[in-house]
């Protein structure tokens, strides 16, 4: 593929316009190298741009009823959903998903999100307060202002609406940094919203490298809270950044999850679920459930099971329908993924499948990796750090005691889950688990009701629900003197 349709400049007061400096980002097909498009490199003249064209509309969009800014939302993701061809084929393109995900999961959460967000906008309540007699004190929520938003590479498209989509309808306007590698569906978005009515400013759109383009939006001094997703290194810099301002931030960052099977769960399905959440987009998912921990009387057989199963899935183009893993999403990655078998094996860990490029000539040009299994030591690296890949280590385990020990033994507490027939385990687990999100007898389940986010290493502040709603906005206090004969000043 040579190339493809769609925006490739900056998106900045609802025009799409070249970076001031002409700069150009070049973004590659992952599947086999090809070159897809240039597309504008902010930087922080563009920077400033943007932030000065969001700044300008905010005083209109935040008083814009807020059931007007709901309407625009839904029809966005009406917008979605008759564009999801193209948007599925720019994501699967772009990033390596394979079609099947970008058409089942991808297009349809991102729409799905939109609508949510998009009919909880004229539903967000203030409260009044029980004081003392003679006043009226209620509060009320009020947008916090721009929203620099900074968004990772593995899941572009979605992360636009689980962004976006509590800052619109809270009425903050934004200015949205996609990562340099994928941000073809970004721009594509940022068309569909000029399309069905959002006015001039109210977001803006900027790829650019995070070193650059992220670090300045990261402490401009006109943003007033900062969305960002990635590493948990990153985020401790954009912490640092946020200082200037003392601007809000919403983290949500790296994650090495658990996922636990017991020895009385339904083994067939805690392998099947146990394959998606570790090779669902190469792994290359926070919440990805990167350490198998198996009871010991079903350890060997779920193994066996688990292996097979991992065996059989099949590489190749992310725009074949029949395609269950795609390529990694760019060359510097793959060799990162790669480097961390050579690291278990130093360690002296097993590597029980997998570990390397496959053969397939046909998948030769891109960046591939083969679904890896790996046994390996509790303290060992791989045990410990974010691979980020289609990367599972395998550790046995004699009671609950002992699987809480090891699952709770990392710095990261994003996601984690659990497999057993036991009601009563299954909720004294989750509940025991350092992790902000559990999932039993399943796992990587996302909804755009339910809060998403980590603790520890895996940031603070949540995507998704009125946890997110209310992460947009700020309370206001507000005191009212009902007492016409009592003087404001006078205590009661």
């Amino acid at each position: 593929m040579a190339g493809v349709a769609g925006p490739n400049r900056l998106f900045i007061g609802g025009e799409f316009v070249d970076a001031a400096d002409g700069s150009t980002i070049p973004v590659s097909n992952p599947h086999d190298g090809s070159h897809l498009a240039d597309v504008a490199e902010a930087g922080g003249v563009d920077v400033d741009r943007a932030v000065a064209a969001a700044r300008s509309a905010f005083p209109a969009w935040s008083s814009t009823p807020a059931g007007e800014r709901g309407r625009l939302l839904l029809r966005l993701a009406d917008a979605i959903e008759d564009d999801a061809e193209q948007l599925a084929v720019l994501e699967s393109t772009d990033t390596g998903h394979p079609i099947r995900d970008s058409t089942r999961l991808d297009v349809p959460r991102t729409a799905a999100t939109f609508r949510y967000f998009g009919g909880m906008a004229d539903k967000l309540e203030g409260s009044v307060i029980p004081v003392e007699r003679g006043f009226l004190n209620y509060v009320v929520r009020e947008p916090v202002g721009v929203v620099g938003q900074i968004v990772p590479w593995n899941f572009p498209l979605m992360f636009c609406s689980w962004k976006m989509g509590p800052a619109l309808a809270a009425g903050n306007t934004v200015v949205m940094k996609p990562a340099e590698l994928t941000p073809l569906s970004s721009l594509r978005m940022a068309e569909l919203m000029a399309e069905v009515g959002f006015p001039p400013g109210v977001v803006n759109m900027i790829p650019g490298y995070g070193h650059v383009a992220g670090a300045a939006l990261a402490a401009h001094p006109g943003v007033q809270k900062v969305s960002f997703t990635g590493s948990t290194q990153v985020g401790r810099r954009i912490v640092e950044a946020s200082a200037g301002n003392l601007k809000r931030l919403q983290l949500e960052l790296g994650g090495k999850g658990a996922n636990i099977v017991f020895a009385d769960a339904d083994v067939a399905a805690a392998v099947n679920g146990s394959a998606f959440a570790i090779f669902h987009n190469q792994g290359q998912a926070c919440i990805a459930g990167s350490r198998l921990l198996l009871e010991e009387p079903i350890a060997q057989e779920f193994q066996e099971r688990f292996l097979a199963l991992a065996r059989t899935i099949r590489l190749g183009d992310p725009l074949d329908p029949a395609t269950e893993m795609g390529p990694l999403t760019s060359a510097e990655h793959r060799d990162r993924v790669l480097a961390y078998v050579k690291v278990a094996r130093d360690e002296g860990g097993e590597v029980l499948c997998g570990g390397r490029a496959p053969d397939d000539p046909a998948l030769a040009g891109g960046c591939y990796v083969e679904p890896t299994v790996v046994r390996a030591d509790p303290r060992a690296r791989v045990n410990r750090e974010e691979v980020f890949g289609p990367f599972v280590t395998v550790t046995s385990f004699s009671g609950e005691a002992q699987a809480l020990e090891l699952a709770n033994g990392v710095e990261y507490g994003l996601g984690g889950g659990l497999w057993t027939r036991d009601l009563a385990r299954a909720h004294r687990v989750a509940r025991a688990l350092r992790s902000g999100m559990v999932w039993v007898n399943s796992y990587k389940r996302v909804s755009p009701g339910s809060p998403f986010g980590g603790v520890g290493d895996s940031g603070y502040g949540r995507e998704m629900g009125f946890e997110a709603m209310h992460g947009y906005t700020e309370p206001k206090s507000v005191w009212v003197n009902v007492d016409a004969d009592l003087p404001a000043w006078y205590p009661r």
